[in-house]
């Protein structure tokens, strides 16, 4: 991968959002968005929901779920005047649509491929997702929140105040 992240876990090919709903595990684990052949844009995770892990996680997007990777394309979306035109056509002509269903449809125009790695547990998920977005603080995501990296050790030298004197006692006669 580009960004080094095979460092950090062994990911599964890439393969377009749709077709991940089929072949994603349903492990707890972590996934990879990426705009067609382009960078990743987002970072996320499922756990053991229901025994679903990763593919109940995609799958609540397909069921037009609007948060996380699906709200994140509806903002790109949204953002598209010729997108948002097309929909207000819809609307004009009577094709009123659902948010569920605006929420595939900004998936499907973001054209969104899929890799990921599975984890033991949903903490090793947690654990996993936040080092990948510490790796990639410097890259562009759609994630709504992420970790701050540490800070840098200060290379400035360290001003010690000067050494204060005894104190003594004035005695007044």
């Amino acid at each position: 991968m580009a960004e080094d992240l095979g460092e950090l876990a062994s990911w599964s090919f890439w393969v377009p959002w749709r077709t991940a709903l089929g072949v994603a595990p349903d492990r707890p684990g972590v996934y990879l968005a990426r705009q067609g052949t382009g960078p990743v844009v987002y970072v996320g995770m499922g756990g053991e929901r229901k025994g679903q892990g990763l593919r109940g996680r995609l799958r609540k997007y397909a069921g037009g779920l609007a948060s996380g990777l699906a709200e994140a394309a509806l903002d790109q979306a949204l953002a598209d005047p010729a997108w948002l035109q097309d929909r207000l056509a819809e609307a004009q002509a009577g094709q009123t649509a659902r948010i569920r269903e605006w929420g595939r449809a900004a998936l499907d125009r973001a054209r969104i491929e899929l890799c990921w790695t599975t984890t033991a547990t949903t903490q090793d998920a947690r654990a996993t997702e936040r080092r990948i977005l510490l790796a990639l603080h410097d890259q562009h995501l759609w994630n709504r929140s992420r970790p701050r990296p540490p800070a840098a050790p200060s290379t400035r030298r360290t001003q010690h105040p000067a050494p204060t004197p005894p104190v003594t006692a004035v005695v007044q006669a």
